[in-house]
């Protein structure tokens, strides 16, 4: 078994580090760009997305799930804003934020073995016993919590049994006012005081505020008494 579980971490940490590689990379071009006075307006990158035409919309959250294993998901939300606007942004941002759940969740579930199931268990002991108790809520409520990230809980999700489903409904009715504000936010990083950056700021406001009751209330008595 021992050797089992060693590739597994093996396999999480060049997973890690390649994430973060990635990033480092993506922020040093953009701060290479942005030196040279070489970054595109959000209008020339949205003309950039109307210029793919029908195949931008119907590729879009295919590739968005796809990156998202190893970009987070706000980056992908604010790029989406940028390339299709906040109107037509926000359903394949929350399209592809289903794609990706749906993925991770079938990695999990389906191709990673007990070696996986075994250090995702390990890495979110109590996550994964509430996930087995209530999967719904408890997806819906780490989707509203700041700081909660989306991906671990899909793959645990996965590993807990949780119905596909159930993932994908909590995560369509708890997610969507944040992928929103994700969506405005990016889309109008040129000038945040139009009024669907202002829009966005106060949902995640909102959110954050709500998403801290209920991390008081729900998970915050259970952490503390470490029963699931």
């Amino acid at each position: 078994m021992e050797p089992e579980q060693s590739g597994a971490g093996r396999a999480f940490s060049a997973a890690a580090l390649l994430r973060v590689v990635l990033l480092a990379g993506a922020g040093a071009t953009f701060a290479v760009l942005l030196l040279r006075g070489a970054i595109p307006s959000t209008q020339e990158v949205r003309d950039f997305g109307e210029g793919l035409g029908w195949a931008g919309p119907v590729v879009w959250p295919v590739v968005f799930g796809a990156l998202n294993f190893m970009v987070p998901w706000g980056i992908l939300a604010g790029a989406t804003g940028l390339l299709f606007g906040t109107g037509a942004g926000t359903p394949l941002a929350v399209a592809g934020i289903l794609v990706a759940a749906s993925l991770q969740f079938t990695v999990a579930r389906a191709g990673a073995g007990e070696a996986f199931r075994r250090r995702v268990q390990a890495r979110v002991p109590r996550l994964d016993a509430m996930l087995a108790d209530n999967g719904f809520l408890t997806v819906f409520y780490t989707r509203i919590i700041p700081g909660f990230a989306w991906g671990p809980v899909n793959y645990a999700a996965g590993v807990a049994r949780v119905r596909l489903r159930d993932l994908l409904l909590a995560t369509l009715a708890g997610g969507t006012p944040k992928v929103f504000a994700y969506v405005a936010l990016g889309g109008n990083l040129d000038d945040l005081s139009r009024p669907e950056a202002k829009v966005a700021i106060g949902v995640m406001v909102a959110l954050a505020i709500a998403g801290l009751v209920i991390a008081r209330r729900q998970f915050g008595r259970r952490w503390r008494s470490g029963s699931a």
